[in-house]
């Protein structure tokens, strides 16, 4: 008896996760998503955490090895041109349980 439960179980737990579609608020691993905010701390070439509206809180992403950086026109600029209280657009993916940024965009007020 018990055993048909757990196999039961186990059936249904299948069922659900092959079923599971993402959420908008889960970046798609494919394509990923965007965020904005505010730069709350940013460390070039590791870090960047975005203060988002209240009353979320911060949210941190890893940079990826990749990552671009964009001005408010969208042209390239360099890592360096980054400070805290500026307004950004991230993009970014969802990889082992982190949010990885592979693009940040400087945005107007």
């Amino acid at each position: 008896m018990i055993k048909k439960l757990i196999l039961s179980a186990a059936a249904v737990l299948v069922v659900a996760i092959v079923n599971a579609q993402p959420t908008s608020g889960s970046p798609d691993p494919k394509t990923g998503t965007e965020m904005t905010g505010t730069i709350k701390e940013y460390t070039p070439g590791i870090a960047l955490v975005v203060e988002t509206l209240a009353p979320s809180e911060p949210v941190q992403f890893k940079l990826a090895k990749t990552v671009t950086y964009a001005d408010k026109d969208g042209k390239p600029i360099e890592a360096a041109g980054l400070t805290t209280n500026q307004k950004v657009r991230v993009h970014y993916t969802k990889i082992a349980g982190d949010n990885v940024a592979d693009k940040i965009s400087l945005i107007g007020d």
